[in-house]
């Protein structure tokens, strides 16, 4: 040490680069582990759904060839045939009903389907489930960070992976990507990783139309601390986050409008009769199901009821328990899915806004209240699974 220079004048250095990195991936490492038993056991409830099916089509739909063949494709039926006909041949080749489903999951598909002995089709269910699997472990962190409440993390995984419609993120389905990109927004907005939010948030506006409501949570995050965002790099990163979304899913818009002439014709083919339907304000198929069912004509869509009764709840719990922008990305997503003059896959666009999760799990502190909301959970989603697979709802 140089003379006439004190030891206590050092100043601690701040770790470097690579131990900061080091350290983030222990942490998701940890987290991957302690939300693997719920991963796995919702795989094991579809995979006994799966084996019901196959066991009980040719009795209970014997004279239907689509729900034979759905079961024949397992965790590539219903919308999996879509993705992957786009992973293999492109949009070109699928039709323009390919065009209501949005890039990044097929491509992500078609490029590990290269890897020799893969395919797309297996390609895309692997990529789903990484995405479920990485998506938990992100929620996990996430709720750990804001409610500093280990239980309510725990609760808030096993939930959101026994949730009835949770079947839908062990088949070939983007929704699971999505989940993983809004809960790394989220992760990059409470934590001031604003370049992590817009990585992110762009990935999410090109995998699914609702992706790009995750522009709201942005903004209200962005409003909240206005005052506190230091420096230039942070500024743009956080400028970059509230339009990462909207650039994601215009920049497969214009490509659409390039190719086909039309940059609106995800959404005019997502609107046919057979799809979602002609948009609607919200909760008016509600009451339009309600009084079919109470005529006797209908009655599977009014099993779409209390779950938009239950949802809307859990978003007032929303509101009065969690931050502002988990509750308006919630609602957000809630009206969205409500705006539709079908309800059929509700229950699947609701699971995306896992918010709601997080809100139900603040009623589960109780260890019995807990086990008997998962039981319960998980023996609706085998059988939501089975009756999936068996084409008798729609995923």
């Amino acid at each position: 040490m140089a003379a006439g220079v004190p030891a206590t004048s050092a100043v601690p250095l701040a770790p470097d680069r690579p131990t900061a990195v080091r350290r983030r991936l222990g942490s998701l490492g940890r987290a991957v582990l302690e939300v693997l038993p719920a991963w796995v056991v919702a795989r094991v409830l579809v995979a006994v759904a799966l084996i019901i099916a196959h066991l009980s089509v040719r009795s209970f739909r014997p004279d239907n060839p689509v729900a034979l063949q759905r079961v024949r494709d397992g965790l590539l039926s219903w919308d999996g045939g879509w993705y992957r006909s786009i992973a293999e041949h492109g949009y070109a080749t699928a039709g323009r009903e390919a065009l209501r489903f949005f890039p990044l999951y097929p491509l992500l598909g078609r490029g590990l389907g290269h890897v020799p002995g893969v395919g797309a089709g297996a390609a895309l269910v692997l990529v789903a489930n990484l995405a479920s699997l990485l998506a938990l472990a992100g929620l996990f962190l996430l709720v750990g960070h804001d409610r500093a409440d280990p239980g309510l993390a725990r609760r808030s995984v096993w939930l959101l992976a026994l949730a009835p419609s949770a079947y839908a993120m062990v088949l070939a389905y983007a929704d699971a990507v999505l989940l993983l990109c809004s809960v790394v927004v989220f992760l990059g907005i409470r934590t001031d990783r604003w370049w992590w939010a817009a990585a992110a948030g762009l990935a999410a506006g090109a995998d699914r139309p609702l992706g790009v409501l995750l522009v709201l949570p942005v903004a209200v995050e962005l409003w909240s601390r206005r005052h506190t965002l230091d420096g230039t790099r942070e500024r743009a990163g956080a400028a970059a986050a509230l339009v990462a979304p909207l650039v994601g899913a215009a920049a497969y818009l214009v490509w659409v409008g390039h190719r086909f002439g039309d940059v609106w014709l995800p959404f005019t083919v997502q609107q046919q009769n057979g799809h979602r339907g002609r948009l609607a304000a919200p909760f008016d198929a509600m009451w339009h199901d309600a009084a079919d069912a109470l005529g006797g004509h209908h009655l599977g869509s009014a099993l779409h009821i209390p779950w938009v009764l239950v949802c809307v709840g859990l978003a007032v719990l929303a509101w009065r328990r969690l931050p502002r922008s988990y509750a308006v990305f919630a609602t957000a997503v809630l009206i969205v899915s409500l705006s539709s003059s079908n309800l059929d896959s509700f229950e699947r666009y609701a699971l995306g806004a896992f918010p709601l999760v997080v809100a139900a799990s603040t009623c589960t502190s109780r260890r019995p209240v807990e086990i008997v909301v998962l039981v319960l959970s998980a023996a609706a989603m085998t059988g939501y699974a089975t009756l999936a697979f068996l084409g008798v709802v729609v995923p």
